[in-house]
């Protein structure tokens, strides 16, 4: 029956007049902020100062289990524009930049066909190519205020100063004292970590005060009880270890919904002022349940679920979080939650948490940290981000908040890994995951179409075989190597690189059973294969492969010769070899900073890694 009641309300809202003098469908106000979690008054932070935010959630509803999908903003704002996973479209790499899947359209489209004055204050930062007009206004001048007289509106107004380059400004005048500050169990303890934490926080009052004003706006307006209120952040703190990672920490977003009195008919059953929801949502549901309120049936190839509205659905069992390139960081990570256990799955093991990634390693706690490690003088827990990771992760956040304690391997936690490893494969499945070709295949596989429609034709992106060859050789089962082996005579490339990258991962051990096979994977025809042969025999073959492997890497490196992400790829695997790619100091100091690229969006991670081999090599 009340399904039935939302599908009547729905076709109701769709047959008013695009500018009624009496509106019936609200008007919807997205306030959002930057870089930081649940470090709010109303989700019971003892140290927070967020009044306004705190007002707003005393009259609405507050999540307690909302995930922003990536952990860092691009990747995440590709999902939220999109309504589609971004590693289903080819956008989860940090400033990226892909086309938008044919014959679909941007949210905001659908709200000004059906008459709404759509504006955006004012960052964009989108993985995926904007098609056409998708807003009415983008810039730090839109406002609702600009709409025709009577015209429903939906308008978004984004606060940076909770931003993570906040956190390095220096001097601070300190408003939390950093003695009362909580250092999580993964992070040290010391007067810089402290003083982070506490602008940090000082931040989020920023990002608060801002809030306050855009709802004053709308008070003053007279618009308060015709609008529908969003407050959220764009994924987890700006701090190491959140920001970029696809824990909880990197991942859960305060989110706050106030639904007016007038349209209380668009609640969710759990709905009261004041009062709390654990359903599990995420960035993904966000689309279609702002056209779920606008009375829009969301489109069916969105991949979320409305939570609100017209054509709100029931709730789902998980939500999940994605990890690709960070910056000038390769790296795929998936993870999902129940609510209560978060499972990582890490399908480049090899690699340690904390790759040097030039902006995240300006926040002072990330230096400290670094050299604390090199010192040898963090405790267990906070060494863990200076190692190679686990294939598997397994957090109870109930027991360990901080994600620190890995229960994947435990017997009495196995019913619960296998569930939530089989919900991460199946949403691999079913969104066609692009996060398993090398980047530059994800565009040469593409051409003449998009990444999104290519994944769905099964001979330019065989997933199924790309993914299995993706778990055999992340999960570093030893006595995968043979089928590893055997792979790397796959018809498929992407296969073959799985195939190359998973003895790789097994170090010495691995490339010493397939020497021979990796010698002649030199001469795949994929870059990327080449690659990551070259990067093994490197880095764990005998002292007569490393100059061939140099050779390799040397050439590849060059993005005079090369695209940006052939040359990414080669440049990470030569700081991989450390001062064994000193040979090649000269060489790379002759390289030219720019090369052949898709869009200005990748134009600064050559620089980034060139700068790096450079300094290695200075010292």
């Amino acid at each position: 029956m009340k399904r039935a009641l939302f599908s009547i309300l729905g076709t109701a809202f769709l047959m008013v007049p695009a500018f009624s003098a009496e509106p019936l469908r609200p008007n919807i106000l997205w306030i959002t902020s930057e870089d930081h979690g649940p470090h709010l008054g109303c989700y019971g932070d003892p140290l927070a100062t967020t009044p306004n935010v705190d007002a707003l959630a005393n009259r609405g509803l507050r999540y307690t289990h909302a995930w922003s999908n990536a952990p860092v903003c691009a990747p995440a704002r590709t999902t939220l524009i999109s309504g589609l996973y971004a590693p289903s479209t080819g956008g989860e790499h940090m400033r990226s930049m892909v086309p938008f899947p044919a014959g679909k359209k941007m949210y905001p489209v659908y709200l000004r066909e059906a008459g709404y004055y759509c504006t955006n204050n004012s960052k964009e930062d989108y993985n995926i190519a904007k098609t056409g007009a998708v807003w009415d206004a983008s810039s730090n001048r839109a406002h609702w205020r600009n709409r025709a007289s009577g015209q429903p509106f939906f308008a978004i107004f984004n606060s940076t100063r909770s931003h993570e380059s906040r956190l390095r400004v220096r001097p601070h005048k300190n408003l939390l004292d950093p003695a009362r500050v909580r250092v999580p169990a993964y992070h040290p303890d010391t007067p810089e970590v402290r003083q982070d934490w506490a602008q940090y926080y000082d931040t989020v009052t920023d990002a608060d005060t801002d809030a306050g004003r855009v709802l004053a706006q709308l008070e003053a307006d007279g618009l308060a009880d015709d609008t529908i209120v969003f407050y959220y952040a764009d994924h987890g703190s700006g701090m190491p270890r959140s920001k970029r990672w696809p824990y909880n920490s990197g991942l859960q977003v305060p989110l706050i919904v106030h639904i007016p009195e007038k349209f209380k008919q668009l609640a969710p059953p759990e709905y009261k002022p004041g009062g709390t929801s654990d359903r599990l949502v995420s960035f993904v549901d966000l689309p279609p349940t702002l056209l779920s309120l606008a009375g829009i049936r969301p489109p069916v190839w969105m991949q979320g679920h409305a939570f609100l509205g017209a054509f709100q659905e029931g709730p789902q069992p998980f939500i999940h979080g994605f990890r690709g390139r960070m910056d000038e960081r390769y790296d795929c990570v998936r993870s999902v939650t129940d609510g209560r256990y978060v499972y990582i799955r890490n399908y480049m093991p090899h690699k340690i948490y904390g790759q040097h990634i030039n902006y995240m390693f300006q926040t002072p706690t990330t230096a400290v940290w670094k050299r604390m490690h090199d010192e040898g003088k963090l405790t267990p827990a906070q060494e863990i981000f200076w190692n190679v990771k686990a294939p598997e992760e397994l957090y109870d956040l109930q027991t360990d908040p901080d994600e620190v304690h890995n229960l994947a391997s435990r017997p009495e936690h196995q019913e619960t890994r296998k569930r939530l490893r089989q919900a991460q494969k199946a949403l691999v499945l079913k969104t066609r995951d692009l996060g398993f070709l090398p980047e530059g295949e994800v565009h040469s596989r593409s051409r003449g179409t998009t990444p999104y429609d290519m994944a769905r034709t099964g001979s330019s992106y065989p997933l199924e075989q790309i993914l299995e060859m993706a778990e055999l050789a992340s999960m570093l089962e030893p006595d995968a190597v043979t089928a590893l082996k055997q792979a790397l005579h796959h018809e498929d490339s992407a296969v073959r690189y799985w195939a190359a990258l998973g003895l790789l991962m097994r170090g010495n051990p691995g490339v010493n059973a397939s020497r021979s096979e990796l010698t002649a994977a030199l001469d795949d025809s994929s870059p990327y294969v080449r690659i990551t042969a070259a990067e093994a025999l490197g880095r764990y073959g005998n002292p007569t492969d490393l100059p061939k492997a140099l050779e390799i890497l040397g050439n590849l490196g060059s993005p005079g010769k090369h695209n940006v992400f052939v040359s990414m790829a080669a440049l990470n695997a030569l700081d991989a070899l450390g001062a064994k790619a000193a040979p090649l100091a000269d060489t790379i100091a002759s390289f030219p900073q720019e090369g052949v690229s898709p869009d200005a969006r990748f134009n600064s991670y050559v620089p980034r890694l060139l700068e790096d081999l450079t300094a290695r090599f200075q010292n």
